[in-house]
């Protein structure tokens, strides 16, 4: 049974008796409940950097590691994530997206356009930016 399966069974209760409840958008879920890039690469490798962001506030912190080649190009990606669903799920889009890019490119993603590709609430835009 999936974690947000409880959440989801209250939601459609509550909808059927009429009240509003906030849920996330199905591609919260999915990368929530199917996290793509988890883990970690070997930091002794000369071509891996790694970043620790966090919103203290809140208790999410994100480890992003990248491997890039002699060109620039990100060839890799993994994190790891302790958080919120929409911090995991904000964490695995953004190293989806970020793999093939050069790092200029990359730098130039923002949190808000993560958000936006999830549907995340402007109190949810808080953990990181990318660059």
């Amino acid at each position: 049974m999936s974690l947000l399966s409880p959440l989801r069974t209250l939601a459609q209760r509550n909808l059927q008796k009429g009240i509003l409840v906030r849920s996330y958008h199905d591609k919260v879920i999915d990368h929530y409940e199917n996290p793509r890039n988890v883990g970690k690469l070997n930091a002794k490798n000369k071509n891996v950097g790694t970043g620790l962001v966090g919103a203290p506030a809140c208790g999410d912190v994100m480890k992003l590691q990248i491997e890039v080649d002699d060109d620039g190009k990100i060839v890799d990606a993994k994190f790891k994530t302790f958080g919120c669903g929409a911090a995991i799920a904000s964490s695995s889009l953004a190293t989806e997206w970020i793999k093939g890019k050069q790092i200029n490119e990359a730098s130039s993603i923002k949190n808000s356009d993560i958000a936006k590709e999830l549907s995340l609430p402007p109190v949810k835009i808080t953990l990181f930016n990318v660059g």
